[in-house]
């Protein structure tokens, strides 16, 4: 991430160089993204280094969830940007431009969108290997900053071989349709885990598991099955059934072992699994049942 600030800097300083060298509308709407670009990073920075500290007495869960509010306010920021590249592009086709070194233009740009290309790949690979959000939300985004500057190196060529002005800012506003679409997705997936939204597949897995519990008799069956994810983190809430009559050092070791199992499907992760004991008559124990609870998946695991 902090090579990730540093190269913002560059960028922003070396398409404004590429800007006044060409005055290009297209080369100017990719320098207003790196702008925006700057100050996201700047916050994602300071977020990764929030979400890395230890759980203390007023977060108990931790910090992680700083995670969701960056990516959310880094495509709020992105989304800005497309706003004001639309402005910017709806401005040239109205006034004209007024192009005057356009090569150099383009070879400073393809320079920068070369090293966009290397470090935004690395900090989306490198964040969906830790489970980061901060990490891969800015690889997007600088990926998406990277295809603003090739969508900029198309646009001044293209105008470079026709001789129609007019293709560089529709160029920039198309540019500026697809860093709204990127802004609005990373918007999309901060709600999400804002709300606690679990994928199928994370609560298909954990079930499976499960099912092998109870499959293998170490329970009678399960219910209240909840699940959390937030970065390289998981947690789960479980309610296990097993017989009335066992005795509760045995009960707890089944417990924990159907607990170490679940723990095993996630090997790169930190997974915090909490069960809860109950009786396989569980009609007696519970009358009222558990109706505030809905099952994760709509298909029957063995549970009550």
């Amino acid at each position: 991430m902090l090579v990730s600030l540093l190269t913002s800097i560059l960028m922003l300083g070396g398409k404004l160089i590429a800007y006044a060298v060409s005055h290009s509308y297209a080369i100017l709407a990719d320098a207003a993204e790196s702008v925006v670009h700057g100050v996201a990073t700047s916050l994602a920075a300071f977020s990764l280094w929030l979400a890395a500290q230890p759980a203390d007495r007023n977060h108990p869960y931790g910090h992680g969830r700083i995670a969701y509010f960056s990516a959310g306010f880094e495509g709020g920021l992105v989304f800005c940007a497309a706003c004001a590249i639309l402005v910017t592009a709806v401005f040239g086709l109205t006034q004209g431009a007024a192009h005057t070194d356009l090569g150099t233009g383009i070879a400073i740009t393809g320079v920068l969108a070369a090293i966009n290309l290397v470090l935004g790949a690395a900090l989306v690979i490198i964040g969906r290997k830790h489970h980061s959000l901060i990490v891969e939300a800015n690889g997007t985004h600088v990926l998406s900053d990277m295809w603003t500057s090739l969508a900029a190196i198309v646009g001044v060529g293209l105008v470079m071989l026709t001789g129609l002005a007019w293709l560089d800012p529709l160029v920039a506003m198309g540019m500026g349709l697809y860093v709204g679409w990127t802004g609005a997705r990373l918007i999309r997936r901060s709600v999400s885990g804002l709300m606690d939204e679990v994928t199928p597949d994370l609560t298909r897995t954990i079930v499976e598991e499960l099912d092998k519990a109870v499959s293998g008799g170490r329970i009678a069956a399960f219910h209240q099955l909840r699940c959390r994810q937030l970065n390289d983190e998981l947690w789960i809430d479980v309610h296990l059934l097993v017989a009335g009559n066992l005795p509760i050092t045995e009960a707890h070791a089944r417990a924990t072992a159907v607990e170490n199992a679940v723990r095993s499907r996630f090997a790169d992760r930190a997974v915090h699994v909490s069960s809860h004991i109950e009786p396989a008559e569980h009609d007696l124990a519970h009358p009222g049942g558990h109706a505030d609870q809905p099952d994760p998946l709509a298909e029957p695991h063995g549970r009550v």
